[in-house]
């Protein structure tokens, strides 16, 4: 069986997802995940070509945010052999957490790590499903930095290259899959 190539994956990645007009409000071209997930095949290429680019790398660990990086976090970690934290919604970790705050394209919001799932030095991969504004991931190196981590670099599935999130990210590495344009 012939190996496949990583414009072969990352286009069969693109085929999978769907576009929803106007969710979750008027004027937003919302990029929907879910459909990845019903493709094994695709779904398997964006595990496998995140793998890839982090095998090698000295990662430590992984840190997903609430919900769509969980999806795609795990599986990663545990490919890597390596932890995975969930970076979370306020209210929905039991015990001591550390925070901090962001705006996002809808709102402001705020996202949590248990205390001690990073250890001081520990070198950490954020991943998301979508960079849009970059405000989430931007919190969520923020806050990995916050707890002593290194974050070596943000992983997203999809970019959102004319919403300009890489931008605000300034020094942080970012590695998506694939750029889709859409209208600011």
């Amino acid at each position: 069986m012939a190996a496949v190539s990583a414009e072969a994956k990352k286009a069969a990645i693109a085929g999978a997802i769907r576009e929803i007009p106007d969710f979750p409000k008027k004027g937003i071209m919302f990029q929907d995940v879910s459909t990845l997930l019903l493709d094994p095949v695709a779904f398997q290429y964006a595990i496998d070509l995140l793998v890839e680019r982090y095998r090698g790398m000295d990662v430590q660990c992984i840190a997903g945010f609430e919900a769509r990086g969980f999806v795609f976090g795990p599986p990663v970690a545990l490919a890597l052999k390596v932890p995975f934290v969930m970076l979370r919604k306020p209210g929905k970790l039991p015990g001591e957490t550390v925070g901090e705050e962001y705006i996002t394209e809808y709102s402001t919001d705020r996202i949590e790590i248990h205390t001690g799932a990073v250890k001081p030095g520990q070198r950490v991969v954020l991943v998301d499903d979508l960079v849009a504004t970059g405000g989430t991931l931007l919190a969520g190196a923020n806050l990995v930095r916050k707890v002593g981590g290194v974050v070596v670099e943000a992983a997203c599935v999809i970019e959102l290259p004319s919403l300009h999130g890489r931008k605000k990210l300034g020094d942080l590495p970012l590695y998506t899959l694939i750029d889709i344009d859409v209208d600011e």
